[in-house]
């Protein structure tokens, strides 16, 4: 049992990984839960594969359904060169056809849904950023570390993980005065990466992609905030006339979105606050429905 002060869950994952003495790691946040077989299963795979990293979908659980969250069709297996050009760079964000379903851009990186190979961690002295600096995305970047070093990694299609999606107090339930400013620290720690490890320009482009995708997220957040209407909209012109997110809005291929994803990103590429806000409400009355 470790005792300390509630420093968030980055701090009290790193506390967990300093004294773990086992061969696994599994991830599991305190308000969700695992079928009882989990362990059994991403073992067995895990041995059966030779694998580094075993990874698995979830179902997400609402207040009165339970939504299955499909990562890919089959049971799949990712080796060497296929584990860096799409798992490792997934974690920087999506590309091309993956736009289809931004929706998914971020089913594969979290660190629940997955069992590890612990001296993986270990050797490599992997840890997870303060989320207090990044605001979220602490598992992408968790990931990101521990895939650079993956030689092999395996998929199975069993729904092993209960992700709990009624917690009210989630990051687009509400405001957040620092996000725009933790997110620009997780970007700049993204293309620092990139960057120190000489990775390919397809990097690059997913980290435009993502930076593109962040507007969806600080377009609800402004909308959460507790102002005027004419509040609302001027923050949301700042974002979007903010060089960086210009930057990566005009190379988004928005031609691979779905019809209501084109209309959002139309309205930010040509700088339109109001169109975003009304955007925004109807994206927050669907997934209220």
């Amino acid at each position: 049992i470790i005792s300390q002060i509630n420093s968030g869950v980055s701090i009290a994952r790193n506390s967990g990984l300093k004294i773990m003495k086992g061969d696994y790691v599994l991830f599991l946040d305190s308000d969700d839960w695992l079928e009882l077989d989990t362990c059994e299963k991403a073992m067995a795979e895990m041995r059966a594969t030779n694998s580094d990293v075993v990874m698995w979908p979830y179902i997400r659980e609402m207040r009165d359904k339970s939504l299955p969250k499909k990562i890919f069709k089959e049971n799949r297996k990712f080796e060497d060169k296929e584990v860096q050009e799409f798992i490792h760079r997934r974690m920087i964000g999506i590309v091309e056809d993956e736009l289809r379903n931004p929706e998914n851009a971020d089913a594969l990186c979290t660190v629940w849904g997955k069992l590890y190979k612990a001296k993986l961690i270990k050797d490599n002295n992997i840890s997870f950023y303060d989320i207090r600096e990044i605001g979220t995305y602490e598992d992408g970047l968790f990931n990101l570390n521990v895939f650079q070093y993956v030689n092999r990694a395996a998929y199975m299609t069993d729904y092993l993980y209960h992700y709990r999606r009624d917690n009210s107090d989630s990051i687009t339930s509400r405001y957040n005065e620092k996000l725009r400013n933790q997110w620009k620290n997780l970007f700049h720690i993204m293309k620092e990466y990139i960057d120190n490890n000489q990775l390919g320009s397809i990097y690059q482009i997913a980290l435009d992609n993502r930076i593109a995708l962040s507007l969806i997220v600080l377009g609800i957040n402004e909308v959460e905030n507790k102002t005027s209407l004419n509040h609302k909209i001027s923050k949301i012109r700042e974002i979007i006339i903010d060089p960086s997110y210009r930057k990566a809005i005009k190379t988004l291929k928005i031609k691979y979105f779905p019809v209501h994803w084109k209309i959002f990103f139309l309205c930010a590429k040509y700088k339109n606050p109001i169109g975003i806000y009304i955007l925004i409400l109807i994206i927050q009355k669907m997934r209220g429905r």
